[in-house]
């Protein structure tokens, strides 16, 4: 099974969904270690490296899967009904995430974290079919600068343009306009995985694309992981640079975050891809290769769970009875959420011995 596969994009992507359940599901939420945590505005933590980075993977994956439907000379307009039916599959699946239990039609959020991965893996893919590697540079250029004069000409009421602060930046008030009470919950009147900041996420999906591009060369494999491990110093490099005028910031998904997150991803992608599939150390990888081959499986039941355990209020005796006696407040955070990582993980090495894997 592991021999027919890219290991490295299965680890990385095993990786991401296991840092994503450790930074989603601690003990206790007042007691969490920094990095642990998302930035509270400007700047950047580990956490925030977690979702563009699962954007980031499927673009990759669109270059590979679509790539090689290509190749077999199947028409680009014959795939259109596959890749609308999973991106509709993929946001029906967040918007009963988000409203379960209780589904208020009133409140449930619109957008999210499969919502928004649905939108870029819908509209990358089209932008897969119809262009070249020149097109979708282009593509990640025009969309950047699109969302950048966006934010820093168009004023939102009572503010001036170019305000970037929580309540005076104008894709919050795009938010509080269109979504209205369908907001994330935890800020009411705007969404981290809101509309306008939709643009630079798809950006994020096409420089995946552009990675997959490089993975499909005749380059050998050390030569295809140099250049990668280089494109990603310099868009780590822009990313900051860009900083200096427009802030890294993942609730705004600026586009200084999305070159400087894209260039994380492919230099450790890179790193991965010469140590895993170049050196064939792929032992201490299995488990994230494990877990990345079931990823939407795993994910789906790390957030279902959790939010179970909580409606029907065992998570919090569950995590004083054994986990609080074993170390300090945070420690014992720590532990809670490690050990929901590593239940995640015999789940998905259940999957895996059984062959099965979930596909939208």
């Amino acid at each position: 099974m592991l021999s027919t596969r890219l290991h490295a994009l299965d680890a990385f992507r095993g990786l991401t969904i296991a840092l994503m359940i450790l930074v989603n599901t601690p003990g206790d939420h007042k007691n969490v270690y920094a990095p642990l945590r998302h930035a509270e505005w400007n700047g950047w933590t580990i956490t925030d490296a977690v979702f563009p980075s699962f954007v980031w993977i499927v673009g990759v994956a669109i270059t590979l899967a679509l790539g090689r439907k290509l190749e077999q000379n199947i028409a680009p307009r014959t795939l259109y009904n596959d890749i609308f039916r999973r991106a509709v599959i993929l946001f029906t699946l967040g918007l009963i995430l988000y409203a379960f239990p209780t589904f208020p039609l009133d409140t449930f959020r619109i957008l999210g974290v499969l919502q928004r991965i649905a939108i870029c893996y819908a509209i990358t893919s089209l932008i897969f079919l119809h262009t070249g590697i020149r097109g979708q540079i282009i593509s990640i250029i025009a969309l950047l600068s699109s969302y950048w004069a966006i934010m820093a000409f168009i004023p939102a009421p009572g503010f001036a343009a170019g305000d970037l602060s929580v309540e005076g930046n104008f894709a919050h008030y795009i938010d509080r306009i269109i979504l209205g009470t369908h907001n994330y919950v935890n800020t009411k009147t705007w969404d981290p995985e809101g509309i306008v900041s939709t643009l630079p996420s798809v950006a994020t999906c096409l420089l995946g694309v552009i990675a997959g591009q490089i993975l499909k060369t005749n380059w050998h494999i050390n030569e295809r992981t140099q250049r990668l491990i280089l494109i990603g110093a310099g868009l780590i490099a822009s990313g900051l640079l860009m900083n200096t005028w427009m802030p890294i910031n993942k609730k705004l998904w600026t586009a200084s975050f999305t070159l400087f997150m894209g260039g994380i991803d492919f230099m450790i992608f890179g790193a991965m891809l010469w140590l895993i599939d170049s050196r064939k150390i792929v032992a201490p990888f299995r488990p994230a290769i494990i877990m990345g081959m079931n990823a939407i499986a795993i994910y789906l039941s790390s957030e279902f769970v959790i939010t179970i355990l909580e409606v029907l209020h065992w998570k919090e005796p569950i995590y004083r009875a054994l986990f609080v006696p074993l170390a300090s407040p945070i420690n014992a955070s720590l532990l809670f959420a490690l050990t929901y990582v590593l239940l995640h993980y015999l789940l998905a090495y259940g999957l895996y011995k059984k062959n099965v894997f979930l596909k939208v």
